[in-house]
């Protein structure tokens, strides 16, 4: 029985000493402790602004790509029904090829623009054949224009 005490004191005494050697290990170590910790967070943080920075380069490049695309095919529109050139810089098919780059160049923006270079497509779409001739057709079509221009600028306007 007395060897019995003998051990559980034993036993109490290392683990004190496992917790007070623990505690000084911590103590001893502490600037290096808080250095990894430092160098963790500031990875983690650099990565991620590494990541946000590349993401809204890109919004960027598209939405201003998007800007001179609309800024083309407006002008294709002015061409078409005011100077009545549909052969030269007013040929609707060339408007085409605008929409078509615009509605790609898009899909990797954020809403809402993707889908306004939808409704963009869908009213070049509906109006492009009577652009020359209707009032109606140039209106629908420059207000989808402005839409999206607006779209554009807003987002510009509230990236990071």
């Amino acid at each position: 029985m007395a060897c019995n005490i003998c051990c559980k004191d034993h036993v109490i005494n290392i683990m004190k000493n496992k917790n007070t050697n623990f505690l000084k290990q911590v103590r001893n170590n502490s600037v290096a402790l808080i250095s990894l910790f430092i160098a963790i967070s500031s990875l983690s943080y650099n990565t991620w602004r590494n990541e946000k920075t590349e993401a809204n380069r890109n919004q960027r490049l598209a939405a201003f790509e998007i800007l001179v695309k609309l800024n083309e095919l407006q002008q294709v529109a002015f061409y078409n029904f005011y100077d009545k050139d549909i052969n030269g810089k007013g040929n609707p098919r060339t408007g085409w090829t605008y929409v078509l780059t615009i509605q790609d160049l898009s899909k990797i923006l954020y809403q809402p623009i993707p889908e306004s270079c939808s409704r963009l497509h869908k009213t070049w779409e509906d109006n492009w054949q009577s652009l020359e001739s209707e009032q109606k057709s140039i209106d629908a079509i420059l207000r989808s224009i402005d839409t999206v221009r607006n779209d554009v600028l807003f987002l510009l306007k509230t990236l990071d």
